[in-house]
C-alpha cells in the first residue's frame, strides 16, 4: 500500500536499521543481490555561473582570473580518454556561461556521436531553461533541438530541494521547483529519460524532504520518465552558504526512505562520491541497487572539498565486500558485465 505524506513524514522517526531493512527488503525483491554501477565521466565545460549558488564552492564569475572554458577539441579529448577506458557515458555539465549558445552545445554533442559512440547524458533542468530562455525558444522545443544534436537523456542535477522556500535561501537565481518539474515533463514527454536527484543538509525539515519525494513520485506517476533516484549531502567547505555535514545516520534514514516512498522509481543509487567508500558500500543495505559511477573525472564535489577515487577493481570489491553480486551497467541500466 502506497505511503501517504503524513506516512512518509513520520518514517523520519524511525530507526535507521529498521529502515534499512525495511528498504533492503524492498530492493532485494526487485534485484537480488545485484548491485550495479556504470563507467562515465563527467565533464564540467565551464565553470562560469550566472546563478552564483551559495552552496556552490565551483563556479566562477565572469572575469576571474581561474574561469574557464573548455573548447570542442578538448572535450572530444576527454570523451576519448573516456572510451578508451571503456566508459559508456559522458555527463556534460557546467554553469551558465553567457558566452556559450545553444549551437555551442549542438555542435558539440554532434562533434561527440559522429567520433564515438557513447551516450550523452548531460544538461541538467537548470541549463535547458536558461538555454530556452536565452534562445527564446519553449523548453520543448530546446530539448528537441538538443535530442536532434545527440542529447540521450538528462542528469537530475539542479534540483537540490524541490520546496521553494529552500531554494530561495540557497540558490535565488536558480531555477524555480516548478521549472525544474517543467523541464523533466518536456523531456519525458519527447521519449528522453532522466534520473531525479535530492541534495541534503541545507537545513531543511522531514516534511521538505517529503515533499521533495513527492514532488517526484507525482510526476513519475504521470510520465514514467525517471530511471532512477540519487540523494547525496551538502559539502560546505569553500561554500558562501558554510555551515555544517549531516551525519551518516540522517543520509543512511534518508535514502532508506526514498527506497520505500519512491515506490514507482526502480532504481536508487547510493553516493560513494559524498559518502566516501565504506559509506558507499553501506548503501546497498539501506535500499540502494547501484553505486552510481567510477567517475572518471570530477570536479563539483572536489571543490568543495570533498574528494574520493575509485576504479573498476575497488568498485566491485565495495559491492562483493557488503554480500552483493557486482554488474557494470549503461545509461539504460541494462547489464553489461557481470563479476
Amino acid at each position: 500500500m502506497r505511503l501517504t505524506v503524513e506516512e512518509g513524514i513520520r518514517l523520519f522517526d524511525c530507526d535507521p536499521i529498521e529502515l534499512g531493512l525495511r528498504a533492503d527488503a524492498i530492493r532485494r525483491k526487485k534485484f537480488g543481490d545485484v548491485t550495479t554501477f556504470i563507467i562515465d565521466r563527467n565533464i564540467n565545460y565551464t565553470n562560469v555561473c550566472e546563478n552564483e549558488c551559495r552552496f556552490c564552492a565551483f563556479y566562477r564569475r565572469t572575469g576571474s582570473t581561474d574561469a574557464y572554458t573548455l573548447s570542442i577539441e578538448d572535450i572530444l579529448k576527454k570523451a576519448q580518454k573516456t572510451v578508451n577506458a571503456g566508459g559508456t557515458q559522458l555527463m556534460i555539465q557546467g554553469g551558465l556561461n553567457p558566452t556559450l549558445d545553444l549551437k555551442y552545445f549542438e555542435r558539440l554533442f554532434r562533434a561527440i556521436k559522429n567520433c564515438f559512440n557513447i551516450t550523452i547524458h548531460s544538461l541538467t533542468a537548470t541549463e535547458i531553461e536558461w538555454l530556452s530562455r536565452r534562445e527564446g525558444l519553449t523548453i520543448v522545443e530546446t530539448l528537441k533541438r538538443l535530442q536532434a544534436a545527440g542529447l540521450d537523456s538528462l542528469p537530475g542535477g539542479g534540483a537540490e530541494i524541490l520546496v521553494d522556500a529552500i531554494r530561495q535561501k540557497i540558490s535565488p537565481r536558480k531555477i524555480s521547483t516548478a521549472g525544474w518539474l517543467e523541464v523533466m515533463r518536456a523531456a519525458h514527454s519527447i521519449g528522453m529519460k532522466s534520473t531525479a536527484t535530492m541534495v541534503i543538509g541545507f537545513g531543511e525539515t522531514a516534511a521538505q524532504r517529503i515533499e521533495h519525494m513527492d514532488q517526484i513520485r507525482r510526476l513519475q506517476d504521470e510520465t514514467g520518465g525517471f530511471r532512477a533516484f540519487i540523494t547525496w549531502t551538502f559539502q560546505p567547505t569553500n561554500t558562501a552558504l558554510g555551515g555544517s555535514k549531516v551525519s551518516a545516520w540522517d543520509y543512511m534514514r534518508t535514502l532508506a526512505i526514498s527506497r520505500i516512498y519512491l515506490d514507482n522509481i526502480d532504481h536508487i543509487q547510493g553516493s560513494w562520491v559524498t559518502q566516501g567508500e565504506r559509506l558507499g558500500q553501506l548503501t546497498q543495505g539501506f535500499g540502494a541497487d547501484d553505486l552510481g559511477s567510477i567517475m572518471l573525472e570530477e570536479n563539483v564535489v572536489r571543490a568543495a572539498g570533498t574528494s574520493f577515487d575509485m576504479s573498476t577493481r575497488k568498485m566491485i570489491g565495495l559491492i562483493e565486500g557488503a554480500g552483493f553480486r557486482a554488474a557494470q551497467r549503461d545509461t539504460q541500466y541494462n547489464i553489461l558485465r557481470r563479476y
